[in-house]
């Protein structure tokens, strides 16, 4: 009697187990693509709706960018590394070796609004909502995993660049008088730092032998230490300023690589954020390439081999074009298939898809993020303290304040008027 309720019970488990797994088989079989989506009638309505407005309008800015911008993502790509490459360099001609620094300063914060609104207002909502670029709606399913995996890629981007900068820091012996990130360096102090050069001591080392020499009643041994101090030969200074303008170059070349690779990528996800991107890297190549170019004349370079290193630093962002465009083509044609039919919703949901840890992320789709965390260090991290350091005059807080709002109106004016 007592062997009933237990054969009863192991039954009633055997049965929930098959009804179970009868449901889990009905799970993974399913199977909802965007393209199922997109055949719904409620979306289709949506579709012509937006169709039917688009027709309406004629954005200029698309019409601007089809005629800059007229070939496919590969070769608009390697266009758009040309614009950021080519234009500032040749603009290099026609400024003098020394630049006042608040001028440049005034173009820095105008680049720095540019890069971190491009950063904000394409970018990250890029990276997560995507960019369609075909015509009609289009909807997105919320995938929380993947998001994470996102934020995670815009972490990524923001650490290799600090990791660049640290680098590059430690390589050039840590020397504070320029502001390098990832190459970037953007140093204002040009005639404090002339005078350094030149004399072979600092400011503050010259007013403190000043003062000894005043307190003391020339007496024959201070005259002698001041006699060499000022006959002590700058080549040890000179050596140390070639040495970090070397460094400035080479860092430079590996930042224009990540600038071409921000170049395929943003053109392989569309002709917006391409186009976006392009405009947000022109203006911040352009103060970038005056204060490289003036610590190059302050290390001593002529005007003519300045130019020179920077049109060779320039060739880095080509590289890191064409390794963008081999390594998209490489994802794509991987993944052909499965563009073909769709993307997998239903896997998604079920973690079981083809992407990165089950998600519907793939390697490919995080090339942008990664772009945004290295253009948010750039503005924020790299660029900004060094207008905060040279917090000096009201009149050039107001001028810096309107520049950067004016870079970020250009940016949210561009995106709006597509």
């Amino acid at each position: 009697m007592t062997f009933r309720p237990l054969r009863l019970l192991l039954c009633i488990a055997l049965l929930v187990g098959l009804i179970t797994n009868i449901k889990a088989s009905k799970s993974s079989s399913l199977s909802i693509t965007d393209n199922d989506i997109r055949d719904c009638p409620s979306v289709q309505q949506l579709s012509s709706l937006k169709l039917a407005m688009e027709e309406g309008e004629s954005p200029v800015m698309r019409k601007i960018f089809a005629w800059l911008f007229p070939f496919g993502p590969a070769w608009n790509s390697v266009l758009g590394t040309f614009y950021i490459s080519s234009v500032p360099n040749f603009i290099l001609a026609f400024i003098p070796a020394q630049i006042n620094g608040d001028t440049l300063n005034t173009m820095t914060a105008f680049a720095t609004g540019g890069l971190l609104s491009d950063v904000f207002l394409h970018l990250v909502p890029h990276s997560f909502m995507g960019e369609h670029q075909e015509s009609g709606a289009h909807f997105v399913m919320v995938e929380e995993k993947r998001n994470i995996l996102v934020g995670l890629g815009i972490f990524l981007g923001f650490a290799a660049f600090f990791f660049m900068e640290k680098s590059l820091r430690v390589l050039g012996g840590g020397e504070e008088d320029s502001h390098s990130h990832g190459g970037h360096s953007h140093s204002h102090s040009v005639i404090e730092t002339s005078v350094a050069e030149t004399t072979g001591m600092s400011v503050s080392s010259s007013s403190s032998s000043q003062s000894q020499l005043k307190s003391r009643n020339k007496s024959a041994a201070d005259s002698s230490n001041a006699k060499a101090i000022q006959s002590t030969p700058s080549s040890t200074v000179n050596a140390s300023s070639k040495l970090s303008a070397y460094l400035n170059l080479f860092g430079d070349f590996v930042h224009n690589i990540t600038d071409g690779l921000a170049m395929a990528a943003s053109f392989y996800a569309s002709p917006l954020i391409g186009a976006t991107t392009t405009l947000a890297c022109f203006a911040h190549e352009i103060p970038h390439e005056i204060a490289d170019y003036s610590i190059l004349i302050r290390s001593g370079f002529t005007k003519k081999q300045a130019m020179q290193s920077q049109f060779v630093t320039a060739i880095g962002a080509f590289v890191g074009t064409f390794i963008g465009i081999a390594v998209r083509n490489a994802a794509s044609s991987s993944s052909s298939s499965e563009e073909m039919e769709g993307l997998d919703l239903a896997a998604g949901i079920r973690q079981d898809a083809n992407g990165l840890l089950g998600t519907t992320l793939l390697l490919a789709d995080l090339v942008i993020p990664f772009v945004a965390g290295g253009f948010l260090y750039i503005g924020a991290v790299a660029v900004l303290p060094t207008l905060l350091a040279d917090s000096k005059s009201g009149k050039q807080a107001l001028r810096e304040f309107a520049a950067m709002f004016f870079g970020v109106l250009c940016m949210f004016l561009v995106a709006w008027n597509e």
